[in-house]
């Protein structure tokens, strides 16, 4: 597959489960102008769908946009480091360990796939971190929040 393009990173979001399940606040509404977009465009909360981070022009940040897919995985695992996944006595994980992500990460990025980090802290926070292609494949009408210099 060939996608040109670049990336964008989004996070990391920090909270609880339960603000993490509010599905309704991680969706946009049907109209541009409606009460729920708006709100959904002010939200921290990561959206359901990758590509709706793209319309949160304030959370885009040019230290967060890359054209080299190595600047954006370098970027996931140092905020990996900084907010570690809690790990069992057991040593028994409930997702990939950091080689692995790294490893699809580098695969995904160029064929123009979104990547998420989401993980629990010791603390037990969850944390959500995200590369957004952009431009989207799923949501090619929603345009560049902030090109790359």
């Amino acid at each position: 597959m060939n996608w040109a393009g670049h990336w964008h990173g989004y996070g990391p979001w920090t909270g609880t489960r339960d603000a993490y399940g509010q599905e309704s606040l991680r969706r946009p509404g049907g109209r541009p102008d409606s009460e729920q977009t708006r709100s959904f465009v002010a939200s921290t909360l990561p959206p359901m769908e990758t590509g709706h981070w793209l319309m949160r022009t304030d959370q885009t940040a040019a230290e967060r946009t890359w054209t080299d897919a190595l600047d954006a995985v370098t970027w996931l695992k140092t905020v990996h480091t900084t907010h570690q996944p809690f790990e069992r006595e057991d040593r028994l994980r409930a997702y990939p360990d950091l080689h692995t992500k790294v490893a699809y990460t580098h695969d995904a990025l160029p064929r123009g796939t979104d990547v998420v980090w989401v993980h629990y802290t010791k603390a037990q926070s969850l944390v959500s971190l995200s590369v957004v292609c952009c431009p989207s494949h799923f949501h090619p009408g929603i345009p560049c929040p902030l090109p790359p210099h």
